[in-house]
């Protein structure tokens, strides 16, 4: 038996395999909605024999966006055609995740394939964008408008709002996204939170943020069928940032408010980080995270081949490797692996005839 192809409980949730669908934004949304490039999208991977669909990066608020064209999950009418995408997932015999998060100060941006360029409210951007402190993520973003207190809280109520609304869609795995650069992470590195209240200064300070979000997600979900993971950016890739110890200590905190997986990224916080890229690059971080915080932890970057991602399961650097880029090229990579590595069929009947 390969163990890539080996199942897994997390929490309370049982995936056929440690393949998943990392989160890929796909920039096709109208005011947030799910429409029905999100269901071929996702349900062609649960198709293909995935263990786990991620859904992209939702929104928990409008102002929470990358741009005007990003998945959201602020309103009770976002639930409807994201369930029946699930619904599908799960006939699959996948699990369906869904992927909270907030762009905070990277907000109000145009799609990759229209230049990327900060959008003006005269175009569908927005203003403010949000962060820790009032520092601009480049010299061609806006600089950010510092979150209050009071609204530090009102951005963890929207992170329960959408749990909640997330799991009556029928979502079995919530992940909160803590990296990239985004609202989470901008309040984890020095290199972008320089406030001098209980949310800045210390680790236990800069992290209050998200383990609050965190043990409010935790507080709404089911116990008896819900998974609830965090994906980190393990270093910013510079002197003075956010590192791999800081990560390895954050790591054992969330372990202790529930959390079931800590799915380990990278960088995001500086656009001129120095980033050693190649093939599984970020592995190491989810295998050190794995051994030394004890907690659960999906491996992602240029992960390719079946045999490098079985390697990196058997091995114990990760108990799942998510695929993102590969799985855009083929949604049924996980089929091609499995018969590359020996293993019972994990596509539909349907699709048997071109199993030999």
């Amino acid at each position: 038996m390969s163990h890539l192809f080996e199942s897994i409980t997390l929490g309370s949730v049982t995936f056929r395999n440690r393949i998943a669908v990392a989160p890929m934004c796909q920039y096709s949304s109208t005011d947030g909605y799910a429409n029905d490039w999100h269901l071929v999208h996702l349900a062609s991977r649960a198709a293909g024999g995935a263990g786990l669909v991620l859904t992209e990066a939702a929104a928990v608020e409008p102002r929470g966006r990358i741009s005007p064209q990003d998945l959201g999950i602020w309103s009770d009418k976002h639930i409807e055609p994201l369930a029946k995408i699930v619904q599908l997932i799960h006939n699959l015999g996948s699990i369906a995740g869904i992927q909270l998060a907030h762009a905070g100060r990277k907000a109000s941006t145009a799609p990759p394939w229209e230049g990327g360029q900060i959008l003006d409210e005269s175009v569908g951007g927005w203003r403010p964008v949000v962060s820790s402190s009032p520092l601009a993520f480049s010299d061609k973003h806006p600089v950010p408008q510092p979150l209050s207190i009071e609204e530090i809280q009102q951005v963890t109520d929207a992170f329960v709002q959408a749990t909640k609304r997330s799991v009556e869609a029928g979502f079995k795995v919530i992940e909160i996204h803590a990296a990239h650069g985004y609202l989470l992470h901008q309040f984890l590195s020095p290199l972008s939170n320089h406030r001098e209240d209980e949310y800045g200064g210390s680790f236990e300070n800069r992290t209050r943020f998200l383990r609050e979000v965190v043990s409010g997600v935790r507080e709404v979900l089911p116990e008896g069928d819900s998974s609830l993971w965090v994906r980190i950016s393990a270093t910013d890739w510079a002197e003075n940032g956010w590192d791999i110890e800081q990560s390895i200590a954050l790591a054992d905190k969330l372990k202790s408010l529930g959390v079931d997986l800590i799915d380990c990224s990278s960088g995001g916080t500086l656009t001129n980080a120095k980033i050693p890229y190649g093939p599984g690059y970020q592995t190491p971080f989810a295998a050190r995270i794995r051994h030394e915080a004890n907690i659960p932890t999906g491996a992602v970057g240029l992960i390719t081949s079946p045999e490098q991602a079985d390697c990196i399961v058997r091995t114990g650097q990760a108990d799942i490797v998510l695929l993102a880029r590969e799985l855009l090229r083929n949604p049924y990579w996980p089929s091609h692996a499995a018969k590359q590595l020996k293993q019972d069929k994990v596509w539909p009947v349907q699709y048997d005839r071109a199993w030999l």
